[in-house]
């Protein structure tokens, strides 16, 4: 079991692990190493508490290899280097190899099987989100339309009232009607999202980090910092460049908020595989996240940080994260959320082959 036999492990999307008798990882599928972000040459020797930590899973590991017998932990979590916590459902199975013609315990070994559950809650949230959001920019281009007509009607108005009044007082109220009347028409276009069509050539997504990167240190003072953990190895992806600059910038914006200007703001890019979006499996996608050490987001907005017009700030117009969503979903990727104080973190996935080509 030293090797994994390529044809039977590599296309599988569960990790599995062998670990020797002293609990120190002797194998790993590709599985296992996208799901620890870490190369098997890295992982091999490596301890299993180092790897899985010491909590439920080590101590499965532990009662299994003593007592021989095949042990299953449901709904374990894992805490990863990064910081992700995973949830996994865990199968420890002994296996024990011969030793001049005997078996022994002596030469037992491990079998371990992890099964991201989160995975599978994670695909039916982004089903439910992505068809919440769909209906959500209908009804807003539905309402904007319904705005904006009256809207134009009015400026109309005021503009002919203008042209027939004399006293130049009276003109400065049709004045106030106008720009009134155009600061609700931009606004109503703000709220309904991107509305240029996208054009699409191959972006490096480090390039839209460091440009968003430069954008925030120049408009803030010092005390922030933006530390970069960039993976060298990411392909290009089909995208708008600069619609994706702006989706990160309303982002990375909302989080320098949430610090008012002072903390600790990471830039973090990585590959998955085999990851689906919605209803739909994508071979290779990148995700970028943007992590702040801010006091988090309040319970009571998490689920509906992406709609217009919520916002948790007295001076926040709640449109940088609905439009950052709608460019991404634009591009056939999600924007995730996870939050607590001290630590949030933004996931943006986009899908190196989208499907809106």
């Amino acid at each position: 079991m030293q090797d994994f036999s390529p044809s039977i492990l590599e296309n599988l999307s569960t990790t599995v692990l062998t670990l020797d008798r002293t609990l120190r990882v002797t194998g790993i599928n590709p599985a296992g190493e996208m799901m620890f972000e870490m190369s098997r040459k890295k992982m091999l020797g490596q301890r299993a508490e180092d790897v899985l930590g010491r909590g439920t899973l080590l101590q499965a590991l532990r009662d299994a290899l003593a007592s021989g017998h095949p042990i299953t932990v449901r709904g374990a979590q894992l805490e990863l280097p990064a910081g992700r916590t995973l949830t996994l459902d865990c199968a420890v199975t002994p296996l024990t190899e011969a030793a001049d013609g005997a078996d022994g315990p002596d030469n037992a070994t491990l079998l371990v099987e992890l099964t991201q559950i989160d995975r599978l809650l994670r695909l039916t949230r982004d089903e439910n989100i992505l068809d919440r959001q769909a209906a959500n920019r209908a009804v807003m281009r539905g309402l904007a339309h319904e705005i904006k007509n009256p809207l134009g009607g009015l400026r109309g108005a005021a503009q002919l009232l203008e042209r027939e009044l004399g006293d130049a007082k009276l003109k400065e109220y049709t004045r106030v009607i106008i720009r009134e009347a155009d600061r609700l028409r931009n606004l109503v276009d703000r709220m309904t999202g991107a509305q240029k069509p996208l054009v699409k050539r191959p972006v490096n997504l480090h390039s839209v980090l460091e440009h968003v990167r430069l954008l925030v240190l120049a408009e803030v003072p010092a005390g922030l910092v933006i530390e970069r953990d960039y993976d060298p190895s990411l392909p290009e992806l089909q995208a708008d460049p600069e619609q994706l600059v702006q989706a990160t910038l309303n982002v990375v914006r909302n989080a320098v908020q949430a610090l008012e200007g002072r903390g600790t703001i990471v830039l973090r890019t990585r590959v998955d595989r085999g990851f689906t979006i919605g209803t739909r499996r994508h071979r290779l996608v990148l995700r970028a996240e943007i992590e702040d050490n801010g006091p988090g987001i309040p319970p009571e907005l998490r689920e509906h940080i992406f709609y217009p017009m919520i916002t948790g700030r007295a001076d926040g117009s709640g449109l940088g994260l609905a439009i950052a969503q709608d460019i991404v979903t634009q591009h056939g990727g999600l924007i995730e959320c996870t939050s607590r104080p001290g630590r949030t973190v933004f996931m943006l996935y986009l899908p190196v082959e989208s499907g809106n080509d």
